[in-house]
């Protein structure tokens, strides 16, 4: 199972995440969140990371065109759409990115079926509220390609593993406080996603 770590601010954290094990890291382009870092900070991390670290860039309610060229200029691999979007946007867009199902009721997580998705509990803001899905929402789902967001932690990780997720998405389950990562967490979550222990 994949892991991505969001919300990373600095390049300590960043480090964390890739000795732990994470395959991804996810930056958040969304001033109101906690977890906000300027493009240019990012760009400034990402020069410095290894190779075969999957970079993601977490928009809401960005134009297409920004998209385009905060991926581009600051060195990312994909952008996370965070918000409702639909192919009439996706069609604009020159990036690789992972579309978001912010679910409300089982019958939201049939959205964009066939393609790679996250999907994550719907709260009045965007990420970061540690609001946990139902796990019975995804029985009878095919889940290989849905990565799972939200509430997610060390001490409820072992619930999901085994039940076929494409990958796991994390933020505030491993940090110490809003925007800075706890080493021991971050290598827990990525140890039990990984091994199931």
């Amino acid at each position: 199972m994949r892991v991505k770590i969001c919300g990373i601010t600095n390049l300590e954290d960043a480090f964390i995440a890739i000795d732990a094990g994470a395959d991804a890291l996810g930056f958040v382009f969304y001033p109101p969140s906690l977890r906000y870092i300027p493009p240019r900070k990012v760009q400034k991390i990402v020069a410095q990371l290894p190779p075969f670290i999957t970079k993601v860039g977490l928009f809401v309610k960005t134009p297409p065109a920004e998209v385009n060229r905060i991926v581009r200029e600051v060195g990312l691999d994909l952008a996370q759409l965070h918000w409702e979007t639909d192919p009439i946007y996706w069609s604009q867009l020159e990036v690789p990115f992972l579309p978001v199902i912010r679910a409300k009721s089982p019958e939201d997580i049939a959205q964009f079926w066939g393609k790679y998705r996250l999907v994550d509990a719907f709260v009045e803001g965007y990420g970061g509220g540690g609001k946990r899905l139902n796990l019975h929402w995804f029985e009878n789902v095919d889940r290989e390609k849905i990565v799972l967001a939200g509430g997610l932690a060390p001490e409820n990780l072992k619930e999901v593993v085994g039940m076929g997720f494409y990958g796991v998405d994390v933020s505030s389950g491993v940090e110490a406080y809003p925007g800075k990562k706890d080493p021991v967490k971050v290598a827990k979550f990525v140890e039990i996603a990984k091994r199931g222990k």
